[in-house]
């Protein structure tokens, strides 16, 4: 585990790496809206899963957890999420915005961390959650006649699931890295495709899977395969060889590398209270990830980026809170 309060530079063989891991995740949202044309979302989500899923489970060993925990994982940060997603995408929610909006799960984790593991956040963070919280207020006020507040509830709504499986992933203590991205992938498919059968139909639903576009395809190899098999596995190899504090920033270029490719390639322009509101989410989320010295109740909080799971979905690792106390050493991380 690496915590925000360490210190130090990235050497800039590390810093092209961790850009390209962002540049490759801001894009990978405009990549899903060009390959679901045509498919229902959900049934898309099944499909990039099992490609995440297989071969990879043949040559991955097992992570170091109970199947509950694993399956408590899939559920959230990878069903829930990109269920979520994909619906609010298809719903309306154009890529740029999408990823910019998922970064809520900054601020429902860390409240979410405050009432369930009892986790106060420190004055940095509760800043972060307060300037982050308006910033979202400013994106759905001013929020264009292209999306709906559908779209916009459902993009929130994977924010949220990907909250609550940071909360999980850090009650649990579990450590995985590629492994629990593999094998927690197993329970996604299967889920999608009944509940999109149950939406669509199973006539639209098996029509859809034997009639995938070659882009569908491309899109697919590319989400689960670059985004998510290598773009972790170089994310993680980066966090593991530098203090976190300086690659976990790299990756808020993600939503801006996801709406600059939305305007150039989809002719998707922010307006005005797109983008002010996004800088001040943005804002919040540097704060709320800020190393803070400060104490709550018996210790201090510190962000901690776990090397557990995903990631931001695209946008990096999954965010949770360490308590620590002051006989740490400022570049230490403790369970309690």
């Amino acid at each position: 585990m690496v915590c925000l309060g360490l210190a130090g530079r990235v050497n800039r063989r590390d810093s092209l790496l961790a850009a390209l891991v962002a540049t490759i995740w801001g894009f990978n949202f405009v990549v899903i809206d060009w390959g679901m044309d045509g498919v229902p979302p959900l049934v898309f989500a099944a499909v990039r899963f099992t490609v995440v899923v297989v071969p990879a489970v043949l040559f991955v060993g097992r992570p170091d957890a109970p199947w509950r925990v694993v399956a408590a994982v899939g559920v959230f940060m990878s069903l829930g999420q990109f269920g979520f997603l994909y619906a609010s995408m298809a719903a309306g929610m154009p890529p740029g915005l999408a990823a910019l909006v998922l970064q809520a799960q900054v601020i429902f984790t860390v409240l979410i961390a405050a009432g369930v593991l009892h986790e106060l956040p420190t004055r940095a963070q509760a800043a972060g959650v307060l300037l982050g919280s308006a910033g979202l207020v400013v994106v759905g006020a001013g929020r264009g006649g292209h999306v709906t507040v559908a779209a916009l509830a459902l993009c929130l709504s994977g924010a949220l699931s990907w909250g609550i499986g940071n909360v999980v992933s850090r009650a649990s203590g579990v450590r995985g890295g590629l492994s629990l991205t593999v094998w927690s992938a197993l329970v996604v498919p299967v889920p999608l495709l009944a509940l999109a059968m149950a939406i669509d139909g199973p006539a639209v639903v098996g029509d859809a899977l034997v009639s995938l576009s070659w882009q569908a395809g491309l899109s697919t190899l590319y989400t689960a395969g670059l985004a998510s098999l290598v773009g972790y596995g170089v994310f993680n190899t980066l966090l593991a060889r530098n203090p976190p504090s300086a690659v976990v920033p790299w990756v808020l270029l993600a939503p801006v590398v996801a709406m600059t490719s939305a305007w150039l390639l989809l002719d998707e322009r922010p307006n005005a209270a797109e983008l002010a509101g996004g800088a001040v989410l943005i804002l919040g989320v540097l704060v709320a990830l800020r190393p803070s010295g400060g104490r709550s109740g018996g210790g201090s909080l510190r962000a901690d980026v776990g090397d557990r799971v995903h990631g931001l979905p695209e946008l990096g690792q999954p965010v949770t809170l360490v308590l620590a106390d002051e006989a740490d050493a400022p570049g230490e991380c403790v369970r309690p």
